[in-house]
């Protein structure tokens, strides 16, 4: 993408589209400054009046008391009070005519003037192929804190907006709390085998005879790979433990190398007691995880409407990208990006104070709630009758620990000027019938760190594992610090449609088993640490879902 003064250029395939922006821009940037957001139409009718200044001050002055969104209506009757003639809202003081369509946030200038490469979802026979670059608070009124399982509802449409996952801590860190959580996870886990696996509890299964068929579903623990590469594990239930052996030249060999400890998982086999011990092992010749169901079917919306994923913008970092994230903004504004009713932000909203070490000499912004008040002034600039949902990430001002609870008042207060639903990390939001599962995606280290086919260079296929095991933080204890819970919030109890993570810092995209996932990647170029990681960020990149097909398209801004 080249920028000039006069418009910017997206170089994308099929082709380049030229957007004029700079009105646009002026427009937002002096609302922005008296305090006020708009919607796309009122922008555009302000961006089209013949004393702009003049039409910005009296928006301004005419808008209620408790307004920090300009609205197309109230621009409109801005306008005819300014208009020499007196005119209505198409009239001369708008410099619109009855004919002009080019605001209509229903046209079809989106569809005819695609300004995004796309990238059509892959069928399900190729679920293993992987797409990315080449170059490598909720509302007052609307949600409050709750247990999982509560809700917010924000009506758009016949359809409305849905948020589910925001939570009330109720752990005080004393053993019960972990044996509560386990004990949860591993029940609701066990529930996905029913069907599939006739099983026995650990406990009995140690007194059946030698040779007999049987089966377990139990919690991975003490895995390992013995010395003549076949892999050994005990498998734990309620009832107590058992151990398994799969073979290294068993079909099943792959997809034991991939368990971690902690997991929930079914085997089949035979018992053997040939070694002497009167417990036996169970060889195991078949395995199985919860996975997503091959009968899953994807919901989609029944009309037109596009939604933008984006995550780790990391406001208050020297490298945090503004000129990018202003354009992409300037971008929502236009005609081309008139159906996109919907921003999903996968946390990170600021770069934090003490995250990681030598962190202090890469910030711009020193202290957090300062980090705050200015992600708050670049959202401000993205259209203001845009529903926007954001979790928080591990630079946010929450806690550490998983789940991670919404954003306490006073952030929520920071971040009001938009009018934003603010959740849990993870959340589920369900728009237009479309279930979005968001999560910020700390877990991802671990799993890279931990097999040996999962890499940063392919995010999205890294996290295809945790729909695999149909949980956000399989193996505890590493990199994923969980918090005890009386209920385990990280388990994936109801398939989405669509999986949106972050944190890493790199693009890519895929399907698995019809659930669409992606990693956002970032609005922050690469810090010292990063490059001292070998991390080379992708940057900018805004992926767009259309909601009515599952396609996903995406433009970089940088």
């Amino acid at each position: 993408m080249f920028w000039s003064p006069l418009r910017y250029t997206f170089c994308l395939l099929p082709r380049c589209v030229d957007v004029p922006s700079e009105e646009t821009a002026r427009i937002v940037a002096a609302l922005a400054d008296r305090g006020y957001n708009a919607d796309r139409e009122a922008v555009t009718l302000l961006a089209r009046a013949s004393d702009r200044e003049h039409a910005i001050d009296r928006a301004v002055e005419t808008a209620p008391d408790d307004t920090l969104v300009l609205s197309t209506e109230h621009v409109e009757r801005a306008l005819a009070d300014t208009s020499p003639s007196g005119g209505g809202p198409d009239g001369p003081g708008t410099g619109r005519t009855p004919d002009d369509t080019s605001g209509d946030r229903n046209g079809s200038a989106a569809d005819d003037n695609p300004l995004v490469s796309t990238g059509d979802r892959q069928p399900q026979s190729q679920e293993n192929e992987q797409s990315s670059p080449v170059e490598t608070r909720g509302s007052a009124g609307v949600q409050e804190h709750g247990t999982r399982g509560e809700t917010s509802v924000r009506e758009q449409g016949s359809t409305g907006m849905e948020v589910s996952g925001d939570i009330q801590s109720t752990g005080t860190g004393e053993y019960g709390d972990f044996v509560s959580v386990f004990r949860d996870r591993y029940e609701r886990l066990a529930d996905m085998f029913g069907g599939r696996v006739t099983h026995r509890p650990a406990g009995a299964v140690a007194d059946l005879s030698d040779g007999s068929e049987t089966a377990l579903v139990g919690m991975v623990a003490d895995a390992y790979t013995t010395s003549g590469g076949h892999w050994r594990f005990v498998l734990e239930d309620t009832s107590g433990t058992y151990p398994c052996l799969v073979m290294k030249n068993s079909e099943h060999a792959d997809q034991a190398r991939r368990t971690l400890h902690d997991e929930v998982i079914a085997v089949e086999g035979r018992i053997s007691k040939d070694g002497g011990d009167d417990d036996g092992i169970l060889f195991v010749d078949e395995l199985h995880v919860p996975e997503v169901p091959h009968t899953h079917s994807p919901s989609t919306a029944d009309r037109s409407v596009r939604a933008a994923l984006v995550s780790d913008i990391h406001v208050g970092s020297q490298e945090f990208v503004a000129d990018a994230w202003t354009r992409f903004a300037d971008w929502l504004h236009t005609d081309d990006a008139a159906d996109i009713e919907y921003l999903l932000v996968g946390g990170d909203m600021v770069e934090g104070v003490g995250v990681y070490p030598g962190q202090d000499d890469e910030l711009d912004i020193v202290d957090v709630y300062d980090q705050y008040e200015r992600f708050s002034e670049h959202l401000k600039s993205v259209p203001g009758d845009m529903e926007i949902v954001m979790i928080p990430g591990n630079h946010d001002a929450v806690r550490l620990a998983e789940p991670q609870p919404a954003f306490d008042g006073e952030l929520r207060s920071i971040m009001s000027a938009h009018d934003a639903t603010i959740s849990a990390n993870p959340s589920t939001v369900t728009i237009e019938g479309v279930s979005v599962l968001m999560y910020h995606g700390v877990s991802l280290d671990e799993l890279i760190a931990e097999l040996s086919n999962a890499s940063y260079e392919r995010p999205a296929e890294a996290m295809t594992y945790l729909l695999e095991k149909r949980h956000l933080a399989p193996q505890y204890g590493g990199h994923v610090r969980i918090a005890p819970e009386e209920r385990d919030h990280l388990v994936i109890e109801e398939v989405p449609d669509v999986f949106h993570a972050g944190h890493v810092h790199k693009f890519g995209y895929t399907t698995h088993r019809g659930v669409l996932t992606v990693n956002s990647g970032c609005w922050q170029s690469q810090t010292d640490f990063q490059a001292s990681v070998n991390l080379d960020p992708d940057v900018a990149y805004a992926p767009i879902i259309d909601l009515q097909t599952l396609d996903l398209q995406y433009a970089q801004f940088v």
